[in-house]
């Protein structure tokens, strides 16, 4: 018998408060971690061979309450992994086993930090109370993910595929990929308040609103599990994977098995806000009353019969506030005396209430023992009937009543809801057909519902806690919730008509040797899948590519044609266009020592402002014009940098047309061909432009694609050579995005080029492409042997991966 349920394995004494948090840890063996209202951490060894725990470090660094606790794992800095930990103080403290100091510690949140998770590589993410969470790699913060509009109670990291997860106080739970939102979770009715991993596809979700949620990462809710009566705080999962045990607010631990609550552990204490699952099964429990708490079902592991004794006298003592249990409504006129305790009970945990005198005492049937363990005293239930001022939650919804009805003595007791607005008749009428009760009893049931309802006025719900945690006063910030192209010319006709974005996609940088392509580039010997040459010819890339090629011929008769189109104060005279052919043919070799003018720039410029469906011809000019020094210069510094840069952001948009949207990204580019001017300002201006220049994934047009992997690919060759950490997580992530869209086998080299330049020479951006899951992304590419190329260098990315 000992084996089928959990019993009290041992109660550890040593924190002064509530016990907000607890992580198992893989150093020691067996041992686990424990953060608390009292602004310490703890390590708790087991016993060995003996049962029970010893405290072996105590680590302080917070200046206020600590509420959240996960594990590094040990690494070859850290052969024994880190003890991370958030606190009150919008902190994150990192420790090892050796030092009750922190050795160091993460600032950027503005508010608590409620959750952590630790992935693989030593990624860590975290959640606040100031609606963000944050991914967090050494000492570092690599990107920021915002989408909730409440505080972030949980998150966690999925072991594989580099999806994170976060579940907030907007009773959203968001799924997050490379820092952008993949999917959101709807369903809950109050605050995600803690989330748990069952395996690749699903995971699990508690409530405010007491229930727990069964998804998988498409979206769907597969299950629901009712069991809890008032807010869950945390739950955690067994080793099997598919058991769970849950905690909170109704001083219950619950065991789940095969979908069921199989057991329900009442404690001497009103918060249960913390549990995890040591390896060998036992559960660890946090409570506000300072106490932690080990069940087991090893009999080997149970405590004596002394302790076990002593923990139900505690049990026994509490006070119970019907407000937070599920109690529902008393009238102790009403209620049974000793004698109904002689009738055994129907099923585990079920919860029975004896007038003892002028107090209420609450028993619960153990199957394990059975018998009746009481599990304490019900406060405010003397003196007749008993209102509670606040809402009953039953079966994940509040009730203005909750009922416990015995049709039968010494039967089974029922739970009846019923809002002050229902109709009693229709309520009886519905609770007897649910329970395949005997209509006889309709009159009976009605009645019931009518006499303990008459003359209550049902007031405002308090919160009935201090706790800021809790409640209906508990702190969520953030809840004040604060096309085509025009008609005109067609550009596209005509047997010699010119169309920019047309030239090859293999095209060749300003200097030689490039491996992409022509007569430099690396072709494998024998074309064989699976083979890679000796050395790696394609990253870290250190030059940027740029768009060399053009037809002078076309884009100067193209222009000419469209001027006549132009509206009068746009239109360029023959003059113009003189200088303009003339400063075409300076720029278009930028090795020539000749400077464009003055005046010739302000023609261009001019120019540049032709509307949308006719300024392509002069587009492809500016892209060929910013490989000349002099002409990047002039545009990208001094005082044409800003209005440049707005020109071209205004131009970077998924609703531009086709050939401006190639030739805005390859103008782009090629402002990275002066390491001192463009490639300075496009730096500048990187996350805006590369947010918006992403979204030109959804694009159908190969060259659009192509333009918009190059421009990726040259901000990672900038990245590489810095030390810009969130810099390289955000390209990360925009490779990591646009790897997932693009299909095209030269966008997609140019990507995976980029990522090997990221990575190589950074232990930090490494870790970061290991944690967001990106070999699962381009795996499939290894196999690819036309062109040669793109399997080659996929796999020397593996490789590094």
């Amino acid at each position: 018998m000992a084996s089928s349920a959990f019993r009290l394995s041992c109660s550890l004494a040593g924190h002064q408060m509530d016990v907000r948090g607890l992580a198992a840890t893989l150093h020691p063996a067996g041992a686990f971690v424990s953060v608390s209202r009292d602004r310490t951490a703890r390590v708790w060894a087991p016993h060995s061979p003996n049962r029970g725990f010893t405290q072996m470090h105590c680590m302080n660094g917070h200046s206020n309450f600590v509420s959240c606790v996960c594990i590094i794992a040990p690494n070859d800095t850290y052969p024994r992994g880190l003890i991370v930990t958030g606190g009150n103080d919008h902190n994150i403290c990192v420790f090892t086993l050796d030092s009750p100091a922190p050795l160091y510690i993460l600032k950027g949140h503005k508010n608590t930090v409620c959750s952590l998770s630790a992935g693989k590589f030593g990624t860590l993410l975290s959640g606040s109370w100031d609606t963000t969470s944050k991914v967090w790699l050494n000492e570092k913060c690599l990107m920021t993910l915002q989408g909730h509009t409440a505080a972030v109670w949980a998150v966690k990291i999925l072991p594989e595929q580099g999806f994170m997860l976060t579940g907030s106080a907007d009773k959203t739970i968001k799924m997050w990929k490379a820092g952008r939102c993949e999917q959101t979770f709807t369903g809950h009715n109050d605050c995600v308040r803690g989330l748990a991993i069952l395996n690749e596809l699903e995971f699990l979700s508690c409530s405010n609103d007491a229930t727990v949620r069964r998804w998988q990462i498409t979206g769907q809710c597969l299950h629901i599990y009712y069991g809890h009566t008032n807010y869950i705080y945390c739950l955690s999962v067994f080793p099997n994977g598919e058991d769970f045990v849950t905690t909170g607010e109704d001083r219950s631990l619950r065991i789940w098995k095969r979908g069921e609550c199989t057991q329900t552990i009442r404690l001497p204490a009103q918060s249960i806000w913390s549990c995890c699952v040591l390896d060998n099964g036992d559960i660890v429990v946090g409570s506000s009353d300072g106490i932690i708490r080990v069940f087991t079902e090893a009999e080997e592991r149970t405590a004596t019969a002394e302790e076990i004794q002593t923990f139900e006298n505690e049990l026994s003592s509490a006070t119970i506030d019907p407000k937070t249990g599920d109690l529902g409504d008393i009238n102790i006129n009403e209620l049974p005396g000793r004698e109904h305790l002689d009738e055994p009970g129907t099923r585990e945990g079920q919860t029975r209430l004896i007038r003892v005198g002028d107090s209420v005492h609450a028993y619960q049937w153990s199957v394990i023992d059975g018998r009746w363990v009481k599990i304490g005293d019900v406060v405010g239930s003397s003196g007749g009937t008993q209102k509670t001022s606040g809402k009953v939650l039953y079966e994940g919804k509040e009730f203005d009543y909750v009922f416990t009805i015995d049709i039968n003595e010494g039967g089974p007791s029922m739970k009846l809801p019923y809002n002050i607005t229902d109709d009693p008749w229709l309520v009886a009428h519905n609770f007897l057909q649910k329970n395949d009760l005997n209509p006889m009893f309709l009159d009976q049931v009605a009645n019931f519902i009518i006499e303990n309802t008459k003359g209550h006025t049902l007031g405002s719900t308090g919160s009935g806690f201090s706790d800021p945690f809790t409640g209906s006063g508990r702190y969520i910030p953030g809840t004040g919730l604060s096309s085509g192209g025009t008609s005109g010319v067609d550009p596209f006709t005509g047997s010699g008509r010119y169309v920019p974005g047309s030239t090859p996609s293999n095209l060749a940088p300003s200097a030689g040797g490039d491996p992409f392509t022509g007569g430099n580039a690396y072709v494998s010997t024998d074309g064989h899948v699976g083979t890679l040459p000796i050395s790696n010819p394609y990253f870290p890339k250190k030059d940027p590519v740029t768009f060399d090629q053009a037809n002078i011929t076309q884009i100067l008769g193209k222009l000419k044609e469209l001027n006549g189109s132009t509206p009068d104060e746009q239109k360029l005279s023959e003059g113009d266009l003189q200088m303009l052919e003339k400063f075409i043919s300076i720029v278009s070799t930028p090795s020539t020592l000749e400077t464009p003018t003055a005046q010739q720039l302000e023609i261009l410029w001019k120019a540049a402002q032709w509307p949308e469906d006719i300024v392509f011809p002069v587009l492809d000019i500016l892209r060929l014009a910013m490989r000349h020094p002099a002409v990047n210069e002039h545009f990208c510094s001094g005082n044409y940098s800003t209005q440049f840069s707005n020109y071209l952001l205004n131009k970077i948009n998924l609703q531009g047309k086709p050939a401006n949207q190639i030739l805005v990204l390859r103008t782009v580019c090629n402002c990275f061909s002066s390491p001192s001017y463009g490639s300075k300002l496009m730096m500048s201006l990187r996350e805006t432009i590369l947010s918006q220049a992403i979204e030109m994934k959804s694009a159908s047009n190969k060259n659009v694609h192509i333009a918009l992997s190059t421009l990726i690919l040259n901000y990672a060759v900038n990245l590489h050579a810095g030390n810009d950490i969130e810099g390289k997580a955000n390209c990360l992530s925009i490779i990591s995005t646009a790897i997932e869209a693009l299909q095209d086998y030269e966008a997609v080299f140019r990507l995976l080029v980029a990522l090997g330049t990221i990575i190589s020479d950074d232990p930090n951006a490494l870790q970061l492409a290991q944690s967001l899951g990106v070999d699962s992304q381009i795996r499939k590419y290894s196999a690819v042997s036309d062109p040669v190329k793109v399997g080659d260098c996929c796999r020397f990315v593996l490789k590094m991966l």
